[in-house]
């Protein structure tokens, strides 16, 4: 059992002890059901505290138990709150630190609650495509008044328990305790003078009634309907707490849990308990144990202080991390260090940072001509033009300059990274961190490991993408890694798209209908595209068996690089980003068709959506299967966090898994028989065949 059991004089404490949030799985609710049972049976204990072991009171229920016998066998967590409640004796709950989800709800049951200042308290539940499931919707309105609780539900964020203990009539809290040093003392003292205190009191006896009724729930749906575009787990909470108002408090409870479990079949909370899970699993790697030592990062050195550059070091500014940047001309220092300060500048300006915090960032920040000066880094980032001619000469210099034991890094998006750290005498040393731009906003992070890259590089690197406030995949080598890798695909079916009777507009709006942020030609006119005019060229000498419309290559022998140049795919007017719809680019389009002899077809919304995104995952099985990525949810946390792809669909390999990788097979069988498309590569992937065959998913 992960509780512990404890008599203090005539008060029992139960203290949950399941690192490290202490979840409410199976067994710490078993453990707090005979803590609660011993203590009623023993004649010399007046009153219970429930508490929790280190770092939180309870960060609600193991969602690792969802899906399985454990999460309800009993005693379950509603079983486990109507035996609090039912408790002959008074039952104290003494939060701190963390009170989430079902452990607030458990403290909702409690007779008497008591917080240490600075406790979070949320129900995060609609985080993953729920609404609280052990009378969380029911309970709170009535201690905190409807819309507070409404607020706190809806968006799943966490108020410190300060903030509630001042709200007027607010029933949560019975007492605030003195510090969080004096939690137990302040419990235990509370207990005692409660202990004859009857009848006891209970949350689910307290009246619950807004002055407004339906007008004021008509006026919520409205509001959380334009913030919920593809989730339903937020209206269903509107409904929980309007059912708090209206129905007796049992029925509301039935009908809470039932709101509860339909929503759990839903793909889209499957999706987020997906990603929930995915950005955990990303955090680890297999052979990397987690007490493995990590080197001391004190201070960054940044080589080029462009785009990426200066993007790559206000990820370290803002971690409080010294950065010193490195540039061949002073020029080029100037501009970046202008850049970096118009971008804190634009956020002072709209309240989003403190102009002291600016100036603190600023005064971290160096620069330098001189790789001498860099030499006493700890980490050094080369974020300079991607080619490996520079990047040698770049990284034979680093060899000579750096200190022993410096990580020496990349920012290679597609290059060999053995290759890079061949060009020093230490490539143990030497790791890829392939941050996106823009650097400073996006959450994705590859890290790519070489084949001699050190256990203790990548666990620093991987602790450090926390610190900065990264989601970091690790990445094995080969071209463009795995995002990079895998959107080559997609974008040689958006140019068959073309070729075969598709226009850019028809192929963006319909993956955009899908849920992706950008189709691929606004994506393209954003990134550049000359960048992928660079990588076709690259690839027709080491690859000239790969299949590419020229559809793309004539678009940019036009000179139409996108949004830089006021010309893409789309049309830009000056100042404006509105993609507009290019007769020049139709035509052309429709001149290479008529070049080709292909006479334009009607081409679905659904064929479009299916070889985009299916292109994705075949080539993310290869990865898989190469070893390039240690798990299916690696791939999908890559394109949620770097590439736009729908939340609500969990990812591309999850939203196979979510089709039926059969379905998807068959959807591949049938795109090798187009002659107009790449048979080759719509040959299912072995893994899937081979999952297929064994009747298993992805995931």
């Amino acid at each position: 059992m992960t509780a512990e059991y404890k008599v203090h004089g005539d008060v029992a404490v139960i203290t949950m002890n399941n690192p490290p949030v202490n979840g409410l799985g199976l067994a710490t609710r078993q453990g707090i059901a005979a803590g609660l049972e011993q203590a009623n049976a023993d004649d010399a204990v007046k009153a219970i505290v429930i508490t929790g072991a280190g770092r939180a009171f309870s960060g609600g229920a193991d969602i690792r138990e969802f899906d399985s016998p454990k999460a309800i066998a009993e005693p379950n967590l509603l079983s486990l709150i109507t035996a609090v409640e039912n408790s002959a004796k008074p039952v104290v709950a003494a939060l701190h630190s963390v009170a989430m989800g079902g452990g607030l709800e458990l403290a909702l049951g409690a007779h008497y609650r008591i917080a240490a200042p600075g406790t979070s308290v949320a129900l995060p539940e609609v985080k993953i495509g729920l609404i609280p499931g052990a009378g969380g919707t029911q309970r709170l309105p009535r201690v905190l008044g409807v819309e507070t609780a409404l607020n706190m539900i809806v968006s799943g964020e966490a108020v410190k328990s300060e903030q509630l203990a001042q709200l007027p009539g607010q029933k949560l809290f019975d007492k605030l305790a003195g510090s969080a040093e004096s939690l137990m003392d302040d419990a235990l003292a509370l207990a005692r003078s409660v202990a004859g205190a009857r009848p006891l009191p209970l949350v689910r006896n307290l009246p619950c009634k807004h002055p407004q009724g339906d007008a004021y729930f008509q006026f919520a749906r409205n509001m959380v309907k334009g913030m919920a575009k593809n989730f339903p787990a937020p209206l269903k909470c509107v409904d929980a707490v309007e059912l708090a108002t209206k129905k007796k408090f049992d029925e509301g409870m039935q009908l809470e849990r039932e709101i509860f479990l339909n929503l759990m079949l839903t793909p889209e909370c499957r999706a987020l308990r997906h990603i929930f899970m995915a950005e955990r699993a990303a955090s680890k790697i297999p052979d990397v144990p987690e007490d493995t030592p990590q080197r001391a990062i004190q201070s960054v050195a940044v080589i080029g202080a462009g785009t990426m550059g200066g993007g790559i070091s206000m990820n370290f500014l803002n971690a409080g991390i010294p950065v010193k940047m490195l540039e061949m001309k002073q020029e080029a220092l100037d501009r970046g260090v202008a850049t970096i300060r118009k971008n804190y500048e634009a956020q002072v300006k709209k309240g989003k940072l403190k102009q002291d915090k600016y100036e603190q960032r600023m005064g971290l920040l160096t620069t330098t001509l001189d790789y001498a000066d860099i030499a006493g880094a700890d980490l050094v980032i080369e974020a300079v033009f991607e080619d490996m001619g520079v990047k040698q000469k770049v990284f034979e210099q680093l060899d000579t300059t750096m200190k022993p034991g410096a990580i020496l890094a990349s920012n290679t998006s597609t290059l060999d990274v053995n290759r890079i750290a061949a060009f020093t005498k230490r490539p143990q040393d030497v790791v890829g961190l392939h941050f996106f731009s823009p650097a400073n906003v996006m959450k994705l992070l590859e890290v790519v490991r070489g084949d001699k890259t050190g256990k203790d590089v990548l666990a620093t690197v991987m602790k450090l993408a926390k610190t900065i406030r990264k989601t970091a995949v690790v990445s094995g080598v080969c071209d463009g890694f795995i995002g990079n890798r895998m959107i080559e695909q997609y974008s040689r079916q958006a140019g068959f798209l073309l070729d075969e009777g598709c226009t850019p507009q028809q192929v963006d709006k319909a993956i955009e209908k899908f849920g992706f942020a950008m189709g691929p030609f606004r994506m393209g006119d954003l990134a550049g595209n000359d960048i992928g005019w660079a990588i076709r060229k690259r690839r027709a000498q080491e690859r000239p068996d790969m299949l590419y419309s020229r559809s793309a290559d004539k678009l940019c022998e036009m000179g139409r690089f996108g949004q830089k140049t006021g010309a893409g795919w789309y049309d830009y007017q000056a100042g404006k980003r509105d993609a507009i719809p290019s007769p020049v680019v139709n035509e052309m389009i429709e001149a290479h068709r008529k070049e080709l002899g292909i006479t334009a077809r009607k081409i679905s919304d659904e064929e479009i959506v299916q070889r985009l995104v299916f292109s994705l995952v075949n080539e993310g099985a290869h990865i898989l299967e190469e070893g390039i990525a240690a798990r299916a949810s690696d791939i999908d946390m890559v394109y949620l966090t770097g590439y736009g792809f729908p939340i609500h669909r969990g990812g591309p390999m999850k939203y196979a898994d979510t089709v039926g990788l059969f379905n998807v097979m068959q959807a591949m069988k049938r795109f090798q028989r187009n002659p107009r498309d790449d048979a080759k590569f719509w040959e299912p992937a072995p893994l899937i065949q081979r999952l297929v065959a064994e009747g298993k998913t992805f995931n």
